[in-house]
């Protein structure tokens, strides 16, 4: 039948699967009714040898007439080449969500030791806010307001977060999910300012917090906790340590396996050895600090953390600040920036310079006491 506005009104569903009243004035234009009533404007094609139906628009959104200029366009586009089926998978295959999988499984997993981080990010900040949008319509808008909202409480996390989008889009452009000269949306967003933070545990803090791991009921976290003072090694690399990697002779703990992507090898104090050699081993389990399942690692110490943290009364602590402990003693002690840089396996010198600060203090302690000791032979004089 030839369409026009008086049939479509009167058209009713015929309990058809697909019921499409076809035009015979426009070849593959038609209008399908739905079971509830509601009418679509549909288009059926022939491209790449496969027959295709695509909807142009509802009925009463679109007129009859717009509908049918609508088809014209879609027809040219199709004899340019352009398939509007192809062209709306690819779409539904481009948003954010789809393409946070493809991130985390082919870039994420295979080259970053803390993927994890990355997925945490994306479900707990991204996804909610950003999940049914296309890859390629986000704008440096969505992307500013993203890292203010998250800004607004925790700016360091949202700095991240901000790092991590502009990561997945650089990504999305290597693999192909978009073109070249597509502009990544975080470039020129700018982060908040961090202040570095620069907290260790000082020696009169020492003694409530040591007492408090050593009254924690969790044999293995503690433990963990312990070396992780000990050596300033990553809580990673500590939760992932083999009895293979480990040789007590040469008091040596080796990581192969680092965040830097360079084998670690951690000297170990005796009291970090002591603590080592009265681990016991577990039949079967590779790693030194087993979990709950049969042959895996420890995973998570946060709740033994957080009970130690607060014995000590010490709740501004936090983990990191252990490592961070390490090369404050160090400093203080009078080790080089190059040794300090060494024993934590830091690949950026910047980030081991945080430690001069200690060099210096001691060196003008070192300074007063030398002058005092040259006044003093001197006879007082100067």
């Amino acid at each position: 039948m030839q369409l026009t506005k008086k049939v479509i009104d009167g058209l009713k569903f015929d309990g058809r699967k697909q019921d499409i009243r076809w035009d015979t004035k426009l070849k593959g234009f038609g209008v399908r009714i739905y079971p509830t009533g509601k009418k679509s404007f549909v288009l059926s094609y022939r491209a790449s040898r496969r027959k295709h139906i695509v909807v142009i628009g509802r009925y009463g959104v679109l007129t009859l007439e717009q509908a049918r200029k609508k088809v014209i366009k879609t027809l040219v586009e199709i004899q340019d080449g352009n398939d509007p089926s192809t062209q709306r998978r690819n779409a539904q295959r481009n948003t954010f969500i789809n393409f946070a999988e493809i991130y985390i499984e082919r870039h994420a997993k295979v080259r970053k030791k803390t993927w994890r981080e990355d997925e945490r990010r994306i479900q707990r900040h991204i996804l909610p806010v950003w999940k049914g949008l296309g890859l390629e319509s986000l704008t440096k808008q969505d992307v500013a307001d993203l890292h203010h909202s998250i800004g607004k409480t925790r700016p360091h996390e949202a700095n991240r977060v901000l790092a991590l989008v502009s990561k997945i889009f650089n990504v999305a452009v290597d693999l192909g999910s978009l073109p070249e000269t597509h502009a990544n949306p975080a470039y020129k967003v700018k982060p908040f300012e961090e202040q570095s933070r620069d907290r260790f545990i000082t020696k009169t803090e020492l003694p409530r917090l040591t007492k408090a791991i050593d009254n924690a009921d969790n044999f293995y976290s503690k433990k963990l906790i312990w070396l992780y003072l000990l050596t300033g090694a990553r809580k990673s690399e500590l939760l992932r340590a083999k009895w293979i990697d480990l040789d007590i002779q040469e008091r040596v703990l080796t990581i192969p396996e680092t965040k830097s992507k360079r084998p670690h090898y951690i000297q170990l104090s005796q009291p970090a050895v002591d603590l080592l050699s009265g681990l016991p081993e577990q039949d079967g389990n590779p790693y030194i600090f087993p979990g709950k399942k049969p042959g895996a690692h420890l995973t998570d110490i946060r709740r033994t953390w957080n009970k130690i943290r607060i014995e000590a009364g010490l709740e501004d602590i936090r983990g990191h600040d252990l490592r961070r402990t390490v090369g404050s003693w160090l400093a203080q002690s009078g080790a080089s920036l190059h040794l300090i840089g060494t024993a934590l396996n830091h690949s950026n010198p910047k980030t081991t310079k945080t430690y001069a600060r200690f060099q210096r203090e001691n060196l003008q302690e070192a300074m007063d006491n030398y002058g005092s000791e040259i006044i003093k032979r001197s006879g007082g004089k100067k």
